[in-house]
């Protein structure tokens, strides 16, 4: 069974917050809350971790996976983006998008998109995984925890530790969550392209 920690969503402790990123570092597939429903992820290229997050989420290679950052300043790093597009994303983060991008040599190859060797990234706003990820030193590699059978994202930790808790080496208790899932925008092809709309106001990319 996995561990189970109540953080606090508006002011986490930080001896949790460092016991989650010690689960991180060591290879450990996390459940956490983001502005946006709960997200599982674990540490940037770990292979196994992300194979696991795989067979729980039902999904294949190809799925994009996502990197949830700090802030724009590692956007550069591991996505080709131009300047016009940057002050788009800048003037909309953070939020509970997913941000589309062709992937720089920076991002592990099996991260991104078979085909389109593109990769997501997200800059959340959520106090828990600011924390985490200001710890961790780090993006995570993330998606968001939507389920086999289901549309959308897991909203009580209670029923993500019933379904899944032998699965996962973490879930963090930040709240009850809204269900919706990220808005996704696809920004590869130097272009803006509304993929799913969910819970970022997608009126700035129309």
């Amino acid at each position: 069974m996995s561990d189970f920690f109540h953080i606090h969503p508006d002011n986490p402790q930080p001896r949790l917050i460092n016991q989650a990123v010690d689960i991180i570092k060591k290879g450990g597939v996390v459940v956490y809350p983001t502005d946006s429903g709960y997200a599982i992820g674990c540490n940037l290229g770990n292979k196994q971790a992300k194979e696991r997050i795989e067979r729980i989420r039902g999904i294949e290679r190809h799925h994009n996976f996502t990197l949830v950052c700090r802030d724009l300043s590692e956007l550069s790093t591991y996505a080709r983006v131009d300047n016009q597009l940057f002050r788009l994303i800048k003037n909309n983060t953070p939020g509970p998008y997913t941000f589309i991008f062709k992937g720089t040599k920076e991002v592990p190859k099996r991260l991104l998109n078979d085909k389109k060797k593109t990769i997501g990234i997200r800059v959340i706003e959520h106090p828990i995984t600011c924390a985490l990820l200001a710890e961790l030193g780090e993006p995570l590699m993330s998606c968001s925890l939507i389920l086999p059978d289901e549309q959308f994202t897991e909203s009580d930790p209670d029923e993500i530790r019933d379904r899944i808790g032998p699965l996962v080496d973490l879930i963090i208790h930040g709240g009850y969550l809204a269900e919706q899932a990220t808005t996704v925008i696809d920004l590869s092809e130097d272009t803006v392209e509304v993929l799913r709309v969910g819970c970022g106001d997608t009126t700035p990319f129309e």
